[in-house]
């Protein structure tokens, strides 16, 4: 396998990125039928690249961007005990890298960098349906908590 490497993404990496976002959208679209049809962003990366308070990565292989993530600081409930948590989301592979473990290379750098900033838990949505994400989370470390429930009316 070639050598994989993260880094922080740029504004140069912008193209792919965008190209991931419609990635993880198409995939998502199967378990959830209120995302608009046609183009949809769920980010603004290219912000997201400047923020100090987010954290957004790509992994390499061979000097090709081959997936993505960021982790965000955010502030928990005030009923909880910790007051601040790391929320990750963009989480991409393509395709021909998947299950050789990237995904758990982009989680361990943001985890990483997450401690950094003084945080000590990580939070992530994924649809309950889509088994092979919650396997590579559940792999990464992640556990399953609260199942969020909805009813349209």
């Amino acid at each position: 396998m070639e050598q994989i490497r993260i880094r922080e993404a740029t504004l140069n990496d912008l193209d792919v990125l965008l190209t991931f976002e419609q990635g993880i959208i198409a995939a998502e679209r199967p378990f959830d039928p209120t995302i608009k049809e046609g183009e949809v962003h769920y980010y603004d990366i290219a912000a997201m690249i400047y923020e100090p308070h987010i954290s957004v990565v790509v992994a390499e292989a061979d000097g090709k961007v081959i997936g993505s993530g960021y982790a965000r600081i955010e502030d928990a409930k005030p009923f909880l005990k910790h007051t601040q948590h790391a929320y990750l989301g963009f989480m991409y592979v393509v395709p021909e890298f998947r299950g050789k473990g990237v995904n758990s290379l982009i989680v361990g750098n943001l985890a990483e960098w997450a401690r950094r900033q003084g945080i000590r838990e990580m939070i992530l949505e994924v649809y309950h349906q889509n088994g092979p994400a919650v396997r590579a989370y559940e792999k990464a470390g992640f556990a399953g908590h609260l199942l969020q429930m909805r009813m349209p009316i």
